[in-house]
């Protein structure tokens, strides 16, 4: 952080526990997060809401219940915006919580107040990021993602770079993605994406706080090319709804472990274990499968 940095301390909702959102996926290993996981500071960089130049931020645990936040320029108003996106202050987990308790396996989130998964400061960001998980390793999802922050993401006084924007991403050409991204088939989807977000015609920000049923919502996601049923349940996710059970091969091989001695099963097997959280399940097998992340909770 440069020298003109501001300092804030901020409260956080009753319960909330940094290092448990903060760690709840993989985002935090995805450019413009960086994570000190030592410090457990976490550092992003983002474009207001406002738009002009990126703003880099610094979060870390402040005593207890505190979370205190270095900034290289932006507002307390728009830090406590931010802070409240990525981390999900405004999604009440209540319900949620009480359908876990008791329940070996899963009343650990309750008990430490995991449960609410980090995400970008834009849809847009996330549903980038979410292409670039599909059919390929995590290793490969983090070189595309770097390449893309690295080579089209414009720097804050910091020297960060925050994500690219729809506009600098429609510029770039379906031949950038091939051939410096690295993104392959998914070259041809992130442009035309990019160009459909630029102009207006696809808005993402709308689907966190469009009033349809999710199964519709669900359709309109996967309307987005290189949008399966895999990446439309875990963008839901990060837009609050978790009625899907995001089911890929991670998740399927955590459940036969689990549950399953070891035995591969159908998914519809997997769907009955979950059945009874009803819009919570989708939750409920991702805290049910990372309880061996939290160790010491």
């Amino acid at each position: 952080m440069n020298k003109m940095s501001r300092r804030y301390l901020l409260d956080a909702p009753e319960g909330f526990s940094l290092r448990h959102c903060i760690e709840s996926h993989g985002w935090y290993d995805l450019l413009p997060f960086r994570y000190n996981e030592n410090a457990g500071a976490l550092t992003y960089t983002f474009i207001s809401a406002r738009g002009g130049e990126p703003s880099t931020i610094e979060i870390s645990a402040s005593g207890e219940t505190g979370i205190e936040v270095l900034t290289d320029g932006i507002g307390k108003a728009e830090t406590k915006r931010v802070l409240a996106r990525l981390f999900r202050f405004d999604e009440p987990l209540d319900e949620f919580y009480g359908l876990i308790e008791g329940r070996p396996g899963l009343e650990w989130a309750g008990e430490v107040g995991a449960g609410r998964l980090l995400r970008s400061a834009t849809v847009y960001e996330d549903l980038i990021k979410t292409i670039c998980t599909t059919n390929c390793s995590w290793g490969l999802t983090k070189k595309m993602v770097t390449n893309l922050v690295e080579m089209l993401g414009e720097k804050s006084p910091s020297g960060e770079r925050a994500f690219p924007t729809p506009a600098a991403m429609a510029a770039a050409g379906v031949g950038f993605y091939k051939d410096e991204v690295r993104a392959g088939y998914r070259s041809l989807y992130l442009q035309e994406l990019a160009e459909a977000v630029a102009a207006g015609v696809l808005e993402p920000e709308s689907w966190l706080t469009v009033d349809v049923p999710t199964k519709e919502l669900c359709g309109e996601i996967k309307k987005v090319k290189g949008i399966g049923d895999y990446a439309a349940d875990h963008l839901l996710k990060l837009l609050g709804r978790y009625e899907g059970l995001a089911l890929d091969s991670w998740l399927r091989s955590g459940f036969y472990k689990k549950h399953n001695k070891g035995k591969t099963c159908p998914d519809s097997k997997i769907e009955r274990h979950y059945k009874n959280f009803g819009r919570w399940k989708g939750l409920a097998i991702w805290c049910d499968m990372t309880e061996s992340w939290f160790g010491d909770r």
